[in-house]
């Protein structure tokens, strides 16, 4: 038993990991941590430059620097096309072969009240986040799970090996608000509520294709949840964000972008599909797990345990957080900003 929960379900060493958003923060960090792990690492980001630097970050940490490889590609992953056109280019640069393991850590967040949006910024928001996700994960599933141009199938029916080949992992990026939004963040959380639904909904269909092709590596579907990060995103987003907003989340636990990468992929390596970073998002995400695999028998007991209690805490958080925004609406009016601001 003591071996089974020790064992590693997410093994990279000598794998290849395409990373989208792997130019900075999460997906940079991680990047490196896994090249330090042994895999061969692509990025995927629009900033060539920032590319280029980033590819001499991760092969500075590689394990076998003589046998690793490390590869980027410009790419604006918001539109299907550009997301086949990157699995396609990965696959030629790792000698035919699809990347064992894509990681979509690309998004932004423009987080101002709804009705100060502008409605570009809606689509922005889908594009960014959901559809940058939903297009990559589409392009990897059909390299992984379709039938061969030739005609010939990818995947042989046939009776079980006895050795299993490595599961391959389709990581999505959510977020605290996939699970609870509040003021200031309504263009942004349903992007990232969509993620979670995603991720739900995929991990169940590919128990088809793990039963109908077992002598081929089953397809693992997961979700991070990273905590607050000070970086350049976090920067931008404060540009914008209203004080109201800012109020509401005091307290944040903010965490650097190398410890959220550490905690996410540990995580991964011991077999989560829903992956929170901190303590407050897996506390709120037991609360609203629904229908969401819980990682195994007892741990699904504890998350259950955990859901019954932060279920009722919720209603009072709800409550103090409606109270101040009522307060600050009083107190300062609609724009959000302190009055000091708005004059």
């Amino acid at each position: 038993m003591g071996s089974f929960l020790s064992r590693n379900e997410f093994p990279v060493e000598g794998r290849t990991v395409l990373i989208t958003g792997g130019s900075r923060g999460l997906g940079l960090s991680a990047a490196r941590q896994l090249a330090e792990k042994g895999a061969n690492v692509i990025i995927v980001a629009r900033n060539e430059v920032k590319l280029q630097q980033g590819v001499t970050f991760i092969s500075q940490g590689a394990r076998s620097p003589d046998t690793q490889r490390f590869h980027y590609i410009t790419a604006d992953v918001t539109t299907s096309a550009e997301c086949a056109r990157v699995v396609a280019e990965a696959i030629a640069w790792n000698h035919g072969s699809p990347p064992d393991i894509v990681w979509c850590c690309s998004g932004s967040a423009h987080p101002t009240l709804y009705i100060d949006t502008p409605p570009e910024q809606f689509q922005t928001m889908m594009d960014s986040n959901y559809f940058s996700s939903a297009y990559m994960a589409h392009a990897i599933l059909n390299a992984w799970l379709r039938a061969k141009s030739d005609g010939s199938s990818s995947e042989t029916p046939a009776e079980p090996k006895a050795v299993l080949l490595p599961a391959r992992h389709l990581i999505f990026t959510g977020s605290f608000v996939s699970f609870y939004s509040f003021a200031g963040f309504t263009p942004y959380s349903p992007s990232k509520a969509a993620i979670r639904a995603l991720s739900d909904s995929l991990s169940q269909e590919m128990n088809l294709y793990a039963a109908a092709h077992p002598n081929t590596p089953r397809v693992r579907v997961h979700t991070v949840f990273p905590a607050t990060m000070p970086t350049q995103g976090l920067e931008e987003e404060n540009s914008v964000k209203t004080d109201l907003t800012k109020s509401l989340e005091e307290g944040d636990q903010i965490l650097q972008p190398e410890e959220v990468a550490r905690r996410a992929i540990r995580g991964l390596e011991s077999g989560e599909e829903l992956v929170p970073t901190s303590t407050i998002i897996r506390l709120v995400m037991t609360s609203v797990m629904g229908g969401s695999t819980r990682g195994g028998f007892w741990k699904g007991v504890v998350n259950t345990l955990l859901g019954w209690i932060v279920l009722v805490v919720m209603v009072f958080i709800r409550w103090e957080m409606d109270t101040k925004v009522a307060k600050w609406g009083k107190e300062h009016g609609s724009s959000g900003m302190l009055k000091e601001k708005t004059k």
